[in-house]
């Protein structure tokens, strides 16, 4: 693959990864999102409303999953009730908090929105807060990934030409990443429907 054609998926296709991205996991897409807008590859505002729109969305959608069959969802995962049993004692005591701030979290991110709803939390507060700490996370770890980008620059100002390769590299790394995450977590589902 030349660096042309890397260059163009970048440009054609970035903005469908984040959202996709965001919208099932979400931290290492969207930091190299700011990492390929810094580079000049994509646009920081799209970066972030790509971001947005994909995690907002994405945690609505398992919200009201989870107001409808989380129960039966949580009870056949074993690895989510521990997860779940903790959303539910922080949900009493901080449910504004716990709504805003669960996608800063690692672990709690995706049992989250599904204890939620199961909980029976009102389906406009859920939606304002969600609403809120979405727009919050996409401009904190966009602006993340953009600084870090301005970080690297200066310390590869005189490696330019290897910065198509690193940002390469870097989106290799988050989709290494992002498959073992993914087998891990079927893993533990096959674990747990035995």
């Amino acid at each position: 693959m030349s660096l042309d054609t890397l260059t163009e998926l970048i440009k054609n296709y970035g903005y469908v990864a984040i959202l996709i991205g965001t919208f099932l996991e979400g931290e290492t897409i969207l930091i190299l999102g700011g990492f390929a807008a810094h580079m000049g590859f994509l646009e920081l505002p799209w970066v972030i409303a790509s971001a947005f729109a994909g995690s907002f969305s994405g945690d609505q959608l398992y919200f009201y999953i989870g107001r409808y069959y989380g129960p039966k969802i949580i009870a056949k995962r074993l690895s989510w009730q521990a997860g779940a049993e903790k959303v539910y004692k922080h949900l009493h005591r901080h449910q504004n908090l716990l709504i805003l701030s669960f996608r800063f979290f690692y672990g709690f991110r995706n049992v989250t929105p599904f204890a939620v709803g199961a909980a029976r939390v009102s389906r406009m507060r859920f939606f304002v807060l969600n609403l809120l700490g979405a727009i919050i996370w996409a401009f904190s770890f966009a602006f993340a990934g953009y600084l870090f980008g301005e970080a690297f620059r200066l310390f590869l100002s005189d490696f330019k030409r290897y910065e198509l390769y690193v940002l390469l590299g870097l989106v290799l790394i988050g989709l290494v990443v992002w498959l073992i995450t993914l087998i891990r977590n079927r893993r533990r589902a096959l674990v747990d429907k035995k």
